[in-house]
Parts: C-alpha cells; structure tokens; sequence
C-alpha cells in the first residue's frame, strides 16, 4: 500500500542528518520547510509501525531524536510520534490566555 505522508524531524545537534538525508532522498520526499518532508511511503500492514522500521534501518537515533509523522488513518487526518515525544513550545507564554485559573488542591 502507498500512503501519502509528511514527515517533521528533529534529530539534535549531533543527530545523524546525513542518514535522514539519505533516507529522505531515496523516497523521493519534497522539502515542506525547516525539517518537513512530504513524500509517498510504500508499506505492508501498519504504516507507522513500518515506517519506524525502515527509518530505524538507515538512521542513527538517540534519545534526542523525535520524528512525527502526518497521514491519513480511516479517512481523518492522524499525527504521531514515531520517535520521541512532545516537549514544551517555544511559543507558550506568548498569547493572551487568561491567567486566572485556579488550582484547586488540599489546602491544610
């Protein structure tokens, strides 16, 4: 089966850029902006699982590397990681929120 994913990677300073370099090129993946690629990913049963597997192959990861993944899961638009996991945006703190939350908690 073909899918049609896009790709967002983020391997660290000394992450091997090169291997996803490669990878990124043998699939024929169009650039999308810093550290985004489209491309068409070939795979039998589980994409993401597969495309763990084949990125896995080729690249070297470490515990700083985080790839998430964009595709088309019965017929919505799904994200995951496949690598790593979500950290805090740069961005928060930036907006207007309303900063009048209230934690509430034992108070004794």
């Amino acid at each position: 089966m073909k899918s049609a994913i896009w790709l967002s990677y983020d391997l660290g300073v000394n992450g091997d850029y090169e291997g996803m370099y490669a990878w990124l090129d043998n699939h024929g993946a169009k650039e999308c902006g810093g550290s985004v690629a489209y491309l068409q990913f070939t795979h039998d049963g589980d994409l993401p699982a597969s495309l763990k597997s084949d990125i896995e192959s080729v690249v070297a990861l470490n515990k700083r590397s985080r790839i998430y993944v964009i595709y088309k899961k019965d017929e919505k638009m799904s994200g995951r990681y496949l690598i790593g996991h979500r950290k805090g945006a740069p961005w928060e703190g930036f907006g207007d929120k309303d900063e009048t939350e209230e934690d509430l908690g034992d108070t004794q």
